[in-house]
């Protein structure tokens, strides 16, 4: 009986780990999609992007 309190006392000691770990990788996933929205709206990734449909095309 005493195995099983000091587990469960364990597991208690972890709560809100998930909602952090949730919370950092939301952020990460921000990040990328701001860096990523920056790079597609530059004017060389415009550019390239236009040259490559209209050879595409062509």
């Amino acid at each position: 009986m005493y195995a099983i309190r000091a587990r469960l006392r364990a597991l208690r000691g972890d709560r809100g780990v998930t909602t952090a770990e949730y919370a950092v990788c939301m952020l990460v996933g921000v990040g990328f999609a701001g860096l990523l929205l920056k790079v597609l709206t530059s004017d060389g990734t415009r550019l390239a992007l236009t040259n490559l449909i209209g050879r595409a095309l062509a």
